[in-house]
């Protein structure tokens, strides 16, 4: 195991139960792109960056700068579709009667050898519940099922109750008072939201540990044997499992990725470890 390799991330775990062998050149050996996820690439690309950007507008409105102000940068067709939604949502203008609005807040957590972060779009505080908004620009809204095995979904939800308790004045934060909601820019009526139990907080930190000691252990990092994931991998030259890229409104669920390697832990302050 490469002494570098020190965190984990819900982005790398998810390499990994998709497929050892792409995790191992992605986080352990940290190859450069050697091919074009998707096609169209360049189309894909002002995509994602219209997605940042958007994110962006989003937590510059949660730390107070007017909606206003905020509109006039949405300055493509994209953004200002997905701004306009944003601002119409009737799922998020309940937002500000929660306590406390903790917008871009990383967390993170000793698991084994490993720590364990996630960087949340939006953290709403309330006396009993505690909510997490992530906003996705995907072209494609995903199913909930799909969407409810992810580690993303996993990950968020237990690190919540396993970090959280300095959120929450030094009081642990009980994982049924947690709920979890997806919020589509392009598909605003449609939220997912997915709500909690110790039941799965317990499963999800056992078979957190668990592939951490898998990924801590190993001495191969096989392909996966679905092949059609490899439509979507950078790294399929490597394997020899094609040339031509997936299709961009097919494979952006598929290579949703965070990178997480030059991470500064000094500025996450105040966490459990």
């Amino acid at each position: 195991m490469p002494a570098q390799l020190t965190t984990l991330s819900q982005s790398s775990l998810q390499d990994y139960a998709d497929c050892p062998r792409r995790f191992e050149l992605r986080y352990l050996q940290r190859l450069s792109y050697p091919a074009i996820e998707i096609e169209p690439a360049l189309e894909n690309e002002k995509h994602q960056q219209e997605g940042e950007y958007f994110h962006r507008l989003v937590q510059q409105n949660f730390v107070g700068i007017s909606a206003e102000q905020i509109s006039k940068l949405a300055n493509t067709e994209n953004l200002q579709r997905w701004w306009q939604n944003y601002l119409n949502a009737k799922d998020l203008q309940g937002l500000h009667a929660f306590e406390r609005l903790l917008p871009e807040t990383t967390l993170s957590a000793p698991l084994q050898k490993f720590r364990l972060v996630a960087k949340y779009d939006l953290i709403a505080l309330g006396s009993r519940q505690f909510v997490i908004f992530d906003w996705k620009t995907y072209r494609k809204r995903p199913k909930n099922e799909w969407l409810h095995i992810r580690w993303q979904t996993r990950v968020y939800r237990a690190l919540l109750a396993q970090a959280g308790a300095h959120l929450n004045h030094g009081k642990p934060l009980a994982p049924d008072q947690i709920k979890m909601i997806y919020w589509f820019s392009d598909f605003p009526a449609e939220p997912a939201q997915f709500v909690y139990t110790a039941d799965q907080y317990k499963r999800d930190w056992d078979a957190l540990l668990q592939i951490a000691h898998e990924i801590k252990s190993a001495s191969s990092f096989p392909q996966t044997e679905e092949v059609l994931k490899c439509n979507y991998c950078p790294y399929r030259s490597y394997c020899n499992r094609g040339i031509r890229a997936g299709d961009a409104a097919d494979a952006e669920l598929e290579t949703e990725a965070e990178e997480l390697f030059d991470i500064n832990f000094e500025q996450i302050g105040e966490i459990a470890f």
